[in-house]
């Protein structure tokens, strides 16, 4: 069977049992701050266990993308040297909401393994909770029993907290599961070593394929268990696993599911992929699990960038890069010729990355590009560092700045370094690792405390599109300490509130509590709950509560989100129907869109797309907005954002059905006249093929113009009010080009003159010619001049040049390289341990010439003795 048919035939399984069959999640996680992105098929339905939501179905079944890179749920080391981790992986799942549990979840597992797939029965072991005396949780005896029926006893295994109690982190749902293994091993090994002593030992021929988890109960912040609302049953079966059961492989990576991507790089690199553990083979492992990670991340919204979610592909990425680089030898862009393939053959299952298939391989494409250029210049570095090196040891330190600048793990590290006959300070490495982990984990490191229940109300209400004020009452509220700071989280009842989501940004206002007013600085949404922020407590938290949204603020940054529809139609009408939405920032004082489009949006493109809105603005659109069954909105040619998981029943916003029919949460202006007027700001790249654009409406555009007027009014006055400001400007500038190439020519001759000057005023010392003067030059350059002026015209030369420039300490040092063979005298050593402690500064350069700059002018003298004094 294909890994498509074993796909489908999970699905199909579940469905005959009532399973109501849904989409994957995105990969990107919104509105959970706990997680960056979905590890796991539970995720998306986490509000459901938490009881924050009614499940529209009891049974549901799906295959979900999930990500394990980051947090506690991290393989991504792992990647490629084993045959079974991965860092993006399909989870195949059935879930129970309230509904069946135990003995149905193990029932359904078991048939469908045994009798659907065929797997041979005595080829699997189960394992089932011993119970945990410390947290007095008993051994899970209904799942044993439940086993009893389809499993012999000697196959049922007792598992530990560890391997057999499933939590999704410190605090949650969670539960005690049971695990279905598999051994794989020939029958000859299996006849030697019983399989059951190797469950759970690592061995890469016994393995784990299903986890049945019985979600019971709602971990507390001091550790405590609370049972949750109802029982669930949340299971997790890899499809990269079932499939190379199924296939008869033994390594995930010799699946269909691998080797198209694979063969395909043999291709590009010419390369043969020989199934062993050599350096060569985990890179094309790494590579083809790699890509499908970047690949569909990028294509769910998440672009590659320097901190967050975006670091985490980027690193991803860049692993992948410096395998092919150092273990394929390909020193070009590969990558993203292989996002076309991968496209192609998950088109039926994730069709996302199909339908953006030109972007993703644009992003993949420059992130490649970019990283090759600093890997040149890591190697660069690393090479001038042992060139330099007194011992053949790479400190901790410098193979730290290796791999937080320029992207080298310690392996790479250690391979050039050996390649060398040096060896690096892996100890001193760890420290330095360890120290930045610290500071970044301080930097983010937020207490949560556990809920205070004043009321078991399950949902809490949103009435904001209808009201900004509201009576209704707290349910709930949690103190939470971050950076030093102590704000505390409130759960309303019912809610004016809009919280912060699809770009917009959370609304603030006031809670009165009776007499007592509440401020909510920000509203933000977790788990399905409105969370309302406020830096105190009410006095009587059970008293009633008037809660009212700062209604100005709120009405400005409806006109900014009606305003990104309005933007977002016409870009597409001028730059194409490739551009779609990439990001959004919407708040009272402006609008922040992002969108894929591979060139800069021209002035004249900018101005096109400006008429168009204002158009639509003064014609005075309705804003109509509509609930509708997900189907009939996307058949009514409704935009949906990539990355965004939309329920059964959608929100539609249109202005104007044949301009704007978009699928939207926000909140939004009746008319477009309300925006008044639409005025850009900025355009530039975010990244690779997506472009921002800033824009503002309403009275912010009105101040912007008049900003703009003003500033135009102050330069005519300044140039004696022209009639034709633009030729004034432009013949002032020419002036001021002219004047700068004089200058730049009288420098020149100055510092002719002054090389001249001091020819002949070089002092012997030791057999060495050493001219070291305070000189009066305008700029560094003029020092750089001067010392290549001079090197050529004295022999066995030490040439430094000191001058105060702009209040600031310059310093140029060159030597004569037959002195830098024969006394091994290093420019930027010199510098290192001479100079720059006098002057506060620092600098480098090649070992022939240096230059350094520092804050101290005042010993601009000591400078020239202490390098006066090194040769001496």
């Amino acid at each position: 069977m294909t890994a498509s048919e074993i796909r489908q035939q999970f699905l199909d399984f579940f469905a005959s049992k009532g399973h109501q069959i849904v989409p994957s999640a995105p990969i990107v996680i919104k509105n959970d701050p706990t997680l960056m992105f979905t590890n796991a098929g539970m995720n998306q339905f986490k509000d459901y266990f938490l009881g924050n939501r009614v499940p529209p179905h009891k049974r549901v079944a799906d295959t979900q993308k999930c990500l394990r890179v980051s947090g506690k749920q991290n393989d991504l080391e792992e990647v490629g040297i084993d045959t079974y981790h991965h860092t993006m992986f399909e989870m195949l799942g059935n879930w129970s909401f309230g509904d069946y549990f135990k003995k149905e979840a193990i029932a359904m597992s078991w048939e469908l393994l045994t009798e659907v797939y065929k797997i041979p029965k005595d080829k699997l072991y189960v394992t089932v909770f011993e119970g945990d005396a410390s947290e007095n949780l008993p051994k899970d005896e209904e799942a044993y029993n439940f086993w009893k029926e389809h499993v012999a006893e000697d196959r049922i295994l007792l598992g530990n907290k560890k391997d057999n109690f499933w939590e999704m982190g410190d605090m949650g749902p969670c539960g005690p599961c049971s695990e279905i293994h598999v051994d794989c091993r020939p029958d000859e090994e299996r006849k030697q070593v019983d399989g059951k002593t190797l469950v759970n030992a690592d061995h890469p021929q016994v393995i784990e394929i299903w986890n049945n988890v019985f979600m019971q109960f709602n971990r507390q912040k001091d550790g405590s268990l609370v049972p949750l609302p109802a029982k669930h049953v949340d299971t997790g079966m890899g499809l990269e696993r079932l499939v190379r059961v199924l296939q008869g492989k033994t390594s995930n990576y010799d699946t269909d599911l691998f080797t198209g991507t694979i063969h395909y790089t043999e291709g590009l690199t010419g390369k043969k992929y020989t199934f062993s553990d050599s350096k060569k083979d985990v890179a094309f492992r790494v590579i083809a699990d790699h890509v499908r990670a970047i690949s569909f991340t990028i294509a769910d919204g998440q672009l590659p960038a320097s901190n967050g979610a975006g670091y985490v592909i980027r690193r991803i990425l860049r692993r992948a890069v410096r395998y092919y680089y150092s273990f394929l030898e390909v020193k070009k862009p590969l990558l993203h010729d292989l996002v076309p393939v991968l496209a192609a053959q998950f088109s039926h299952v994730f069709p996302e990355l199909q339908q953006q298939v030109d972007f993703v391989r644009k992003v993949v494409f420059e992130e490649e590009n970019n990283f090759l250029r600093t890997l040149e210049s890591g190697i660069r570095r690393i090479e001038d560092f042992m060139q330099q090196a007194t011992t053949k040891l790479i400190d901790g330190a410098t193979a730290f700045e290796l791999n937080d600048t320029y992207g080298f793990p310690l392996d790479l590290t250690n391979l050039i370094a050996a390649e060398n006959g040096f060896t690096v300070d892996e100890k001193g490495f760890e420290v330095a690792m360890k120290q930045q982990k610290d500071r970044s984990r301080a930097a983010t490191e937020m207490d949560t405390g556990d809920w205070v229940i004043l009321d078991e109300t399950p949902n809490s209400v949103f009435v904001g599109y209808e009201q900004l004020e509201s009576n209704t009452k707290l349910l709930k509220y949690r103190t939470v300490k971050a950076k030093g700071k102590e704000q505390f989280q409130l759960v309303l009842g019912q809610t004016p509130f809009y919280a912060e989501s699809g770009g917009q940004v959370g609304d603030t206002g006031v809670l009165y509590f009776g007499d007592e007013v509440v401020h909510v600085t920000d509203t933000k949404k977790e788990n399905n709950l409105t969370i309302h922020f406020a830096d105190k407590l009410p006095a009587q938290p059970a008293a009633a509560v008037k809660a009212v949204v700062a209604k100005d603020k709120r009405h400005n940054t409806e006109r900014h989100h009606s305003a990104t529809h309005l933007l977002h139609a016409a870009l597409r009408k001028v730059l194409g129907t490739h551009v779609a939405q990439k990001g959004s920032l919407v708040n009272a004082e402006a609008l922040r869109f992002d969108f894929s489009h591979f060139a800069k949006v021209t002035d004249e493109e900018l101005a096109q797309i400006e008429t168009i809105v204002n158009e639509k603005i003064r014609e005075n659109i309705p804003v109509v907005i509509r609930e509708l069954p997900k189907e009939e909105a996307l058949k009514l040619g409704a935009m949906a954002l990539f990355g965004e998981k939309y329920g059964d029943v959608v929100r539609v916003v249109i202005i104007d059905p044949a301009y704007s029919v978009e699928l939207c949460g926000g909140t939004h202006i009746s008319s477009t006249g309300e925006l008044g007027q639409f005025k850009f700001v900025s355009e530039a790249a975010v990244a690779a093929g997506v472009r921002r654009v800033e824009a503002v409406t309403g009275a912010q555009a009105a101040a912007f113009v008049n900003e703009q007027l003003q500033q135009l009014k102050e330069i005519k006055a300044a140039l004696k009010n022209p009639k034709e400001i633009v030729k004034s400007v432009e013949t002032l500038l020419q002036d001021k080009a002219a004047l700068e190439k004089q200058l730049e020519a009288l420098e020149q001759e100055k510092i002719r003159a002054l090389a001249a000057s001091l020819r002949n005023q070089a002092e012997q010392i030791n057999g060495i010619n050493f001219l070291g003067q305070v000189v009066n030059v305008s700029n560094a350059e003029g020092l750089k001049q001067l010392s290549f002026q001079l090197k050529n015209e004295i022999p066995d030369h030490v040439l430094l040049f000191v001058a105060n420039i702009g209040g600031k300490a310059s310093i140029a040092l060159s030597i004569d390289e037959k002195l830098v063979a024969a006394k091994g005298w290093e420019a930027p050593k010199i510098i290192k341990e001479q100079i720059a402690p006098l002057i506060k500064g620092g600098g480098g350069g090649q070992k022939t010439f240096a230059t350094a700059g520092g804050q101290e002018t005042d010993k601009l003298d000591q400078v020239v003795s202490a390098v006066k004094k090194v040769i001496s």
